[in-house]
């Protein structure tokens, strides 16, 4: 609105003002926990590109990170980064955060990320093509080195490692076999490393959504990244403004996919996150907290809110809530479903 008159422009001030009491509200929330009124406890965690981004990610109250962009320590540049860089990257993120969890990605390119390093193949394609883990397992030595920089970084904090693009269990037995070489190596150079390294795998392709149970022997969490889980599943490209009405987050296959991620791993002992966008969204956070979602990661500015939402509502009724929408037959059931239940709870202005 250029030239607002004076009705606008008041309501705009009121806004605003609503606002700024919004923000404040919320702020005071960072130091609590994500906790259910009756007692159910979940991690609330914050993705990040580079090391800069830990202080916005604690002063929310972030439990952790939750994903670690690896691949912004090589765009932009034309030589890849060295070991002792990466190391020095990774480690300083461990001890910024002091204990806390942070979960690195490895590299993850192609699709609409290209570094110059590497000669990308002309694709019809691209999101189908060489990407992601991909990329790793076809250069091994830089793949090692990376995984070695991490290793390495683990002697100062509490790290965590995972897997892009995984589309089944033999993708991450190869990956693995190159980070127990890796360990090796380090062993015989004296390099102090945590031997008992989580390794994760990044769920975002329907096979492995699919075949979790077969993938988590060979992994220790899962994490779900909607954002290409949603485009892979539903056939949607989700840069493409001409049919972006279709990409569609709380779609039924959606919802089961996450709901079969979850329980497998939590028939195998071990535990889920979403990294997606989705894990930031208030009108699904009812719905993957009753889903049994152990973590929730997304950008900082995201936390409070997210945290008011968890904190004004009973476990019990989560579960109800997950229930129903997956009974619902289209997102648009299950959107308008979920922000009644918010305007129930008085959440719905946040």
């Amino acid at each position: 609105v250029t030239e607002p008159d004076k009705n606008q422009l008041k309501y705009y001030l009121l806004r605003q003002k609503q606002f700024a009491e919004q923000q404040n509200e919320l702020k005071e929330l960072a130091a609590f926990p994500a906790v259910t009124t009756d007692g159910h406890q979940v991690a609330i965690a914050a993705n990040i590109g580079v090391v800069e981004d830990v202080g916005g990610a604690l002063e929310s109250g972030s439990d952790g990170i939750g994903l670690y962009r690896t691949e912004f320590l090589y765009i932009g540049r034309e030589d890849l980064p060295d070991e002792r860089e990466q190391f020095e990257a990774y480690k300083a993120v461990a001890q910024k955060l002091n204990g806390k969890p942070v979960i690195i990605r490895t590299l993850d390119i192609g699709g609409d990320k290209e570094i110059e390093s590497f000669a990308h193949p002309e694709e019809a394609n691209p999101f189908l093509g060489w990407r992601g883990i991909r990329i790793s397992l076809s250069k091994p030595n830089v793949f090692k080195t990376q995984l070695r920089a991490i290793l390495r970084a683990s002697a100062f904090g509490n790290i965590l490692v995972m897997y892009p693009m995984i589309s089944g269990v033999e993708e991450v037995r190869q990956a693995n076999n190159i980070l127990v070489a890796a360990k090796t190596e380090l062993r015989a150079e004296g390099q102090p490393f945590d031997d008992n390294l989580k390794v994760g795998v990044m769920i975002e392709v329907p096979s492995a959504a699919v075949t979790a149970d077969i993938i988590a022997p060979a992994a220790d969490f899962f994490s779900i990244g909607t954002n290409d889980l949603c485009q892979y599943t539903l056939a949607v490209d989700r840069i493409n403004e001409k049919i972006s009405d279709l990409y569609q987050p709380l779609h039924p296959a959606i919802l089961r996919l996450i709901k079969n991620v979850i329980d497998v791993s939590h028939q195998h002992g071990k535990k889920t996150t979403i990294c997606g966008e989705l894990a930031g969204d208030p009108a699904a956070t009812l719905i993957l907290l009753g889903l049994g979602l152990d973590e929730f990661s997304m950008s900082s500015s995201s936390i409070p809110q997210i945290k008011k939402i968890i904190r004004s509502v009973s476990m019990q009724k989560a579960r109800e809530v997950a229930e129903r929408a997956l009974a619902m037959q289209t997102p648009r059931q299950t959107s308008e479903y979920a922000v009644d239940v918010l305007r129930d709870l008085g959440v719905i202005g946040v």
